[in-house]
């Protein structure tokens, strides 16, 4: 066994859930997309989706969160490995990884105006 090698599975879902608790205590945007994402799972509830549009909103906000951890991850490596010594590579690569975010987050905004719009306008006009 490695230095960095989890023993068992347990151990490794254990490690994997303290990523996800860290990422609560210091990530404000995961914070708020982690509320976003409760709350639009729940209004899918109540607009009474169906559940394809469900399962597609359960992977926006998977594919979001991911993005956001993705996000952090490399910014908290490019920050050990440089130790806070930007490069012009480093800023690029930090730009680009939120960058994603971004994209991943405008995305799922086009796709929730599509998804919850259809639903309102039933609601309100049938």
């Amino acid at each position: 066994m490695t230095k960095f090698k989890s023993s068992s599975v347990w151990e490794s879902i254990s490690h994997a859930i303290h990523g996800l608790k860290l990422a609560l205590h210091s990530q404000r945007n995961f914070v708020i997309e982690v509320i976003f994402s409760f709350f639009f799972f729940f209004l899918a509830f109540l607009l009474k989706f169906s559940i394809t549009d469900i399962c597609i909103v359960i992977i926006m906000i998977t594919i979001v969160l991911i993005c956001e951890l993705l996000n952090s991850a490399i910014e908290f490596t490019l920050d050990a490995v440089y130790k806070n010594n930007y490069s012009k590579l480093v800023e690029m690569a930090k730009d680009m990884s939120a960058g994603m975010v971004l994209l991943v987050a405008i995305i799922s905004v086009f796709v929730g105006i599509i998804l919850y719009g259809s639903y309102v306008v039933k609601l309100l006009f049938h």
